[in-house]
C-alpha cells in the first residue's frame, strides 16, 4: 500500500512539474473577442510567430464579446497565476486591466499591449505597445469623407466601446479633423458594444430620424458590417457615403458593390505576429520600442485588388 502511494505521489509531483514547465514557456494571447474575424487574424499571426520561436507555447483566449470586461481582466490573472512566460494582452478597458497588469509586473511576467492603450497609471506595468496609429487612422477616415461629401451637411459616426483605447483615439481623431476642416454636423457617437446586430437597428434608425444625413462612419468591424447592412436595407447604399473600419470579406464586398466608399484596415496579422515576438525577445533580454505603428491602408475599388490593400485585408 505504502508503494501505492509512494507511487502516485511521485506521478503526481510529476505531472505537477511538466505543469510548471509548461506555463514557463507558455506565452499567454488575450484579446477583446474570440468572435470576430479581426481577432482570429490576430491569432493566425501570433500563431506564426509562435512556431518560429523555439522552446514556446501560445494559448489564445479572449472573451465572447468585447463588452464583456471582467471575463478579460479574469484571463489575464489567471495567466498570472499560473505563473505564464509572457503576455500578449489587446485590453477592452483602459483602467480595469490595470491592477491584472500590476500583478503581472509585480510577478516580473512581460506585457506587451496590441491595439488598445491602458490608461497613464499602467504605463509602467506593460513593456510595450503595439497597434495601428488610431488617431492618424480616424483623421484618414475623415478626409475620405469630406473628400466625397464636401465641408458641409450633417455625416453621423457609429462607434462601438465607449472608453476603449482605440475608440478614444479612432473616433476622437475623426471628430477632431472634421471639425477642424468642415463645417459638418456631426450626429452621434452611437455606441454598438462591437454588436453587428445592434449597430444595424442603430444606423437603420439614425437614417430614419436623419433623412438629410450625407455621410456615416462605421468605426470598428461588426459596428461597419451593420452600418453597410443597414444602409443597403434603407436603400441609400452608395447614396449616403460611408467609410468604415476594417477588412473582413463582409467589408470588402461592401466596397466592391459601393456601399462603402472606403475602409481603414489595420495590420491584424502584424499585431499578433509582432506581439508574440516582442515577448520572445523580452524574454532573450533584447530591447523592443515602446511603441511600435502597426499600420492602416485605405481601401477603396480603386486598389481592393492591389498588393498595399491585399496584404492586409482577411
Amino acid at each position: 500500500m505504502r508503494k501505492i502511494v509512494s507511487a502516485c505521489l511521485v506521478y503526481v509531483l510529476a505531472l505537477a512539474a511538466g505543469s510548471a514547465l509548461a506555463a514557463d514557456k507558455e506565452i499567454a494571447v488575450v484579446v477583446k473577442t474570440v468572435n470576430s474575424t479581426f481577432w482570429q487574424n490576430v491569432q493566425k499571426g501570433a500563431t506564426a510567430a509562435q512556431k518560429e520561436a523555439s522552446g514556446y507555447s501560445m494559448t489564445f483566449q479572449g472573451p465572447a464579446s468585447e463588452s464583456a470586461i471582467a471575463d478579460q481582466v479574469n484571463m489575464v490573472e489567471n495567466a498570472v497565476n499560473r505563473k505564464v512566460a509572457g503576455i500578449v494582452l489587446a485590453p477592452s478597458d483602459p483602467d480595469a486591466l490595470v491592477p491584472a497588469l500590476k500583478k503581472a509586473w509585480e510577478a516580473k511576467i512581460p506585457v506587451v499591449l496590441i491595439d488598445s492603450q491602458i490608461s497613464d497609471s499602467g504605463k509602467q506595468y506593460y513593456q510595450s505597445f503595439l497597434a495601428t496609429d488610431n488617431e492618424k487612422a480616424g483623421e484618414l477616415c475623415a478626409k475620405a469623407l469630406i473628400d466625397k461629401v464636401g465641408t458641409t451637411g450633417k455625416i453621423a459616426v457609429m462607434s462601438y466601446v465607449a472608453g476603449a483605447g482605440s475608440e478614444i483615439g479612432r473616433v476622437g481623431g475623426f471628430t477632431k479633423y472634421i471639425k477642424a476642416n468642415s463645417q459638418l454636423k456631426i450626429v452621434g457617437p452611437f455606441y454598438s458594444q462591437s454588436q453587428m446586430a445592434t449597430a444595424l437597428n442603430q444606423t437603420t434608425d439614425m437614417l430614419a430620424a436623419n433623412p438629410d444625413l450625407k455621410g456615416v462612419f462605421g468605426a470598428n468591424e461588426p459596428t461597419a458590417i451593420g452600418m453597410g447592412r443597414a444602409l443597403a436595407q434603407a436603400g441609400k447604399a452608395g447614396r449616403v457615403v460611408a467609410v468604415g473600419f476594417d477588412g473582413n470579406q463582409d467589408l470588402q464586398g461592401f466596397v466592391k458593390d459601393g456601399t462603402l466608399e472606403a475602409i481603414a484596415v489595420q495590420g491584424s496579422y502584424q499585431m499578433g505576429y509582432l506581439g508574440v515576438q516582442s515577448v520572445t525577445k523580452l524574454l532573450s533580454g533584447e530591447k523592443i520600442p515602446k511603441f511600435l505603428d502597426t499600420g492602416v491602408v485605405l481601401v477603396n475599388k480603386a486598389n481592393i485588388e492591389q498588393p498595399e490593400a491585399k496584404n492586409v485585408l482577411y
